[in-house]
């Protein structure tokens, strides 16, 4: 592949973590271009909307100052989104073992899908490797105090979120 190496992190972002802006600050380092694709799970119930998110992600983006970082969504299979975007890598964070074995599985199928795409792992900075954006969530709907995993805004955001369909849990 010639011309600019181009990245994609594709993830769900439902929200976005301190987690997943320190994949980004990072991988934005080992490329020329780097995607951060917000995209649909149909396994997951998304609290926030598509669009939401990428304005979520794309308010994230930039307040890292990255300029080689954009935000685009899609609704695809990734590789198709990848050749789409001309990127030859995909970058993928880990947190633990576990995601591990599910990202390994999912890169040998991307590789059969197509093989000139390479998988890139980043391990999850130490001090942000329990965070998930699951968990986060989920203490937020209890309650608690979401402030160590996401930025402030995205606190604001996920709080205003929960209390418009109501807490589950008292504080």
């Amino acid at each position: 592949m010639t011309g600019p190496r181009t990245g994609i992190y594709p993830g769900t972002f439902d929200p976005v973590t301190l987690g997943h802006a320190d994949i980004i600050r990072r991988a934005s380092k080992l490329v020329d271009r780097l995607i951060v694709g917000v995209t649909t799970n149909p396994s997951k119930q998304p609290l926030f909307s598509a669009a939401e998110r990428q304005d979520m992600v794309r308010r994230e983006v930039g307040a890292l100052g990255l300029g080689n970082v954009e935000v685009q969504g899609f609704d695809a299979l990734l590789v198709k989104f990848a050749r789409r975007m001309n990127a030859g890598i995909l970058i993928r964070g880990l947190r633990a073992v576990a995601d591990f074995e599910y990202e390994y599985q999912m890169a040998g199928m991307n590789q059969q899908i197509d093989h000139s795409i390479e998988t890139v792992f980043l391990m999850a900075d130490v001090s942000l490797q329990p965070i998930a954006s699951k968990l986060v969530k989920e203490i937020a709907l209890f309650g608690g105090d979401i402030a160590p995993f996401v930025s402030p805004q995205v606190a604001a955001d996920l709080i205003a979120r929960v209390q418009s369909v109501g807490l589950r849990g008292e504080y």
